[in-house]
């Protein structure tokens, strides 16, 4: 029989265990060993039926174990331990605090996912893995962040296969109060709400829950209140679910109601208010409009109050093609704002216009959230240095007269969360050598001075650590194999061949991500007959671990999983290769630590970052990867492998797979598994275990989540906290009005002649050219603008590659004409074609980059006084 009512009945623990229920509720537990330890002496069997969940652990032990714990003294003090210990954590000084300078009383990071623990499954992949990661090591180093997302009542899907292995998806339902998570109330007790406008004169209201993530609360707003409709309480049902309309009205709330539930939050709870809002890709981007409602409430013009807002914003961007970003109908968008909707004082038109595709090659009728989010923001980055170019050119349109290098969209390579992602085993090893707190420092900070202590630990301690790690995978792959087949419907009298899968001396690879086609599962699948012969080579197999999931209506994933799920059930092969269902962070965190080798081959440049290699790197697991994402930038041949591409613009899509699945095979056969295999004088394979070091020891500092989020504290954080305070209601007026200014008089801007003291057609380095040219600024002055030689080398069609711009300076009063004349040196400091080019910029203290405003004048062909072409 089901249940006609569903409710939760918490358990009632005796006084001197109540501080188990705080330890419960604050997430910092599921990357704090101590605490983990401690609930799991609770009782060891229900720890893990409970998977690991503190929450579902206390409302599942019998109240006569809980009386006995009471009286436990042992227990009791390790309680005592863990609390003070937690106390230190959330009130002590840390890394942000000793900061010298004024840093943001607070930042609000919006995300429409957060990957933070399996007991609470908001997330689908990499992008709410990294939004869960940026939020713990905000708190390890004392950011006083707030997080923003929704609460999805089903979460994303869990994964289960047929018998023929096609992917189904099952949606099971997230009772809230079954979860660490906490109501926020209003002073009188009823729970806190935030309303939403809806066509029609409808309200959308949405209650806001708190997840504690060590020092950072997480805000999640539920639509599920009985305040609303049945259409209203289904909008935060499913992640990344529904049609275009169901999508919108998510990221309205998200945005607009993030912000209303962080205004509500600072209010109930005294917390800073932000002074930095940060947006993780663009679903979060109507943030901005309701920033720009708040103060024109409080008298400023449309324009000033997008300039104030513009200052405090960061916008990253996670997507490197045109078809990963949200696009919606604009008349769609439309109708949502307005008279009679929401944000009802702003201008439609106005509104429209910031995420229209104003661009060569842009959808008119189509809103664009990452374009939007570009424009409200005036700090952009993307989360790889090649993720930062590929967004630089994707989109240039929005800075015509600009070459991609300049536009302004920086990168901030992602990082992961140590505590999260290193297994316990490998903590201690490198604990063993400089103590646990000096290697809790390490971890959360990134200090590379005790990353080198690696380099003590001995070749037999690094090579039983691997083999141990192995191990316990080849025992969870065999335990979640058996349960897939099960619930394919196999018998247990079918399934003892389970017991022979895998071999923890064999090399072990791993590959486990969503499945869009662009990640090319089944590249490994190309030539069967060679992986065939890979996987049973006699001296040296190798076997092979996959998981991931397809998105709900992307058929084409779909296959591809069958496709692999058929060819490892093949019997020659299935105790070499298999496929695990309903991957997530649960099952990643044992993958990651017991493979030998991570393979990720995407097709370039379409990985921005790729953050499961760098998980895999924390563990003494060597890549081999297609130099893309993260790869690209810091691939060296001391801690893995390259697998060569074939991305020239005019190669066949099968004729590339082809080329670059041979050179996978051939990679795996001449130069991996000999190495795994080779035995030096010591009976080890020395020069594998080398490269293991290597990873650790050089990879390790880089790919934390640590030194992510001080590089966004140092370098857009802090600036756009100045920028923002900066930004008074005159400032912002002033500065509107001086771009409207600027932009209805830019066409009388003009480069009208070049002049250097010689021209000769070459010339040696270090010697100084005197540049003097001749410019109309029109209604604009010297304070407007600024006139600029931009020099470096050149390539065979004349383009400056490495431009370096040089300021130049006027030379006194304006001609009769009204023409200013600029003056200043131009340094021959690069040997080989050089070449200057000059150009007119705007130019204002509050502007963040030349770039700010998309404008740029240039001299015609025929204004240089002799070539400006100066070296061969």
């Amino acid at each position: 029989m089901k249940a006609i009512r569903r409710f939760t009945v918490r358990p009632v623990l005796p006084d001197p265990l109540r501080p188990l229920s705080d330890l419960a509720r604050n997430l910092r537990w599921s990357w704090h060993a101590g605490t983990r330890d401690l609930f799991e002496s609770v009782d060891p069997g229900r720890w893990a039926a409970a998977g690991c969940d503190p929450v579902r652990l206390l409302g599942s032990v019998p109240p006569a174990r809980l009386a006995e714990l009471a009286e436990d003294r042992s227990f009791l003090d390790r309680l005592d331990a863990v609390v003070a210990d937690l106390d230190a954590y959330m009130t002590g000084d840390r890394w942000y605090q000793a900061q010298t300078g004024r840093l943001p009383e607070a930042i609000a990071y919006f995300s429409p996912e957060f990957g933070i623990t399996a007991a609470l499954p908001q997330y689908s992949g990499g992008l709410g893995i990294l939004a869960g990661d940026h939020l713990k090591a905000a708190s390890d180093l004392g950011v006083p962040l707030i997080g923003v997302g929704l609460l999805y009542r089903h979460g994303y899907f869990r994964q289960s296969l047929s018998r023929d292995g096609w992917q189904q998806e099952h949606y099971p339902v997230l009772d809230p109060h079954e979860l660490p998570l906490v109501q926020l109330e209003e002073p009188g007790g009823s729970p806190a709400q935030v309303p939403l406008a809806l066509p029609g004169g409808r309200l959308l209201h949405a209650r806001i829950w708190v997840a504690q993530v060590g020092r950072v609360p997480l805000l999640l707003l539920d639509s599920d209140v009985e305040e609303n409709d049945l259409g209203e309480r289904q909008v935060t049902d499913r992640l990344y679910g529904g049609g275009s309309e169901h999508r919108l009205l998510q990221e309205m709330l998200l945005g607009i109601g993030g912000v209303r539930a962080v205004r509500t939050y600072c209010r109930l709870t005294g917390h800073p208010e932000p002074e930095v809002f940060h947006t993780n890709e663009g679903h979060a981007g109507f943030l901005g409009l309701e920033r720009i409602a708040e103060l024109r409430a409080r008298g400023l013009d449309f324009d000033s109050a997008l300039e104030a807002v513009r200052a405090g914003t960061v916008f990253t961007t996670h997507t490197p093609v045109p078809a990963g970003i949200d696009r919606f109908d604009r008349e769609l968008v439309a109708r949502h704002f307005g008279p009679g909707a929401e944000l009802p004082h702003l201008e439609v038109d106005r509104i429209l216009r910031l995420g229209m595709e104003t661009y060569p090659g842009g959808e008119p009728n189509l809103f664009n959230m990452a374009v939007m989010g570009l424009r409200l923001a005036q700090r952009a980055n993307g989360v790889s240095l090649l993720h930062g170019q590929v967004s630089r050119e994707m989109f240039a349109g929005l800075w015509p007269g600009f070459d991609p290098e300049e536009v302004p969209i920086t990168s901030v390579t992602n990082g992961v969360h140590a505590a999260t992602w290193m297994a316990p085993e490998v903590f201690r090893l490198g604990a063993r050598q400089i103590g646990p707190e000096r290697a809790e420092e390490a971890l959360s900070l990134g200090d590379s001075d005790r990353w080198d202590s690696v380099a003590g630990i001995p070749d037999q301690d690094i090579w039983d650590l691997r083999r141990n790690l192995r191990e316990l995978l080849v025992m969870e792959v065999r335990e979640r194999l058996r349960a897939s087949w099960r619930q394919r419907g196999a018998h247990s009298a079918e399934l003892g061949w389970i017991d022979r899968v895998l071999d923890p001396d064999v090399l072990t690879i791993g590959f486990a991500r969503r499945v869009p086609s662009y990640k090319r599962l089944t590249l490994m699948l190309r030539d069967k007959d060679r992986l065939m012969d890979l996987l049973l080579h006699p001296e040296r197999p190798v076997q092979i671990v996959v998981a991931g999931k397809a998105h709900p209506a992307d058929d084409s994933g779909k296959r591809l999983i069958q496709e692999l799920v058929r060819f490892a059930d093949d019997p020659r092969v299935r105790h070499r290769i298999v496929f695990l269902p309903d991957y997530g962070m649960a099952m990643a965190q044992k993958l990651y630590p017991g493979c030998d080798i991570w393979l990720n081959n995407p097709l370039r440049p379409l990985e921005a970052c790729g953050t499961s290699g760098m998980k895999a790197a924390l563990n003494g697991c060597l890549n081999l990867s297609v130099l893309d994402g993260w790869w690209d930038e810091w691939y060296q041949p001391d801690f893995g492998w390259a697998i060569p591409t074939a991305d020239g613009a005019g190669t066949d899509p099968d004729r590339r797979d082809d080329i670059e699945s041979a050179a996978l095979y051939d990679l795996l056969e001449q130069r991996i598994t000999p190495r795994f295999y080779e035995r030096g004088e010591s009976g080890l394979p020395d020069r594998w275990i080398e490269m293991v070091r290597r990873t650790l020891s050089l990879l390790g500092p880089k790919v934390l989540a640590g030194r992510m989020v001080r590089e966004y504290v140092e370098r857009l954080y802090a600036p756009a906290a100045r920028a923002h305070r900066a930004m008074d209601p005159d400032s912002a007026r002033q500065l509107a009005h001086w771009k409207a200014r600027v932009r209805s008089a830019w066409h009388g801007v003009t480069v009208d002649h070049v002049e250097t003291s010689a021209t000769p057609p070459t010339a040696e380095l270090g010697s100084t050219l005197a540049l003097r040219v001749r410019v109309g600024l029109g209604a604009l002055g010297p304070d407007d603008v600024e006139v600029q030689a931009v020099a470096g080398r050149v390539d065979e069609e004349d383009r400056i590659t490495d431009g370096t711009p040089v300021p130049l300076k006027p030379a006194g009063a304006p001609d009769q004409d009204g023409r200013w004349v600029y003056e200043g040196p131009l340094a021959l400091d690069r040997t080989g074609p050089f070449g200057y080019t000059v150009r007119i910029l705007p130019a204002h203290p509050l502007l963040a980059s030349g770039a700010e405003l998309g404008l740029v004048a240039v001299p015609a062909e025929d204004v240089t006084d002799g070539g400006g072409l100066l070296m061969r």
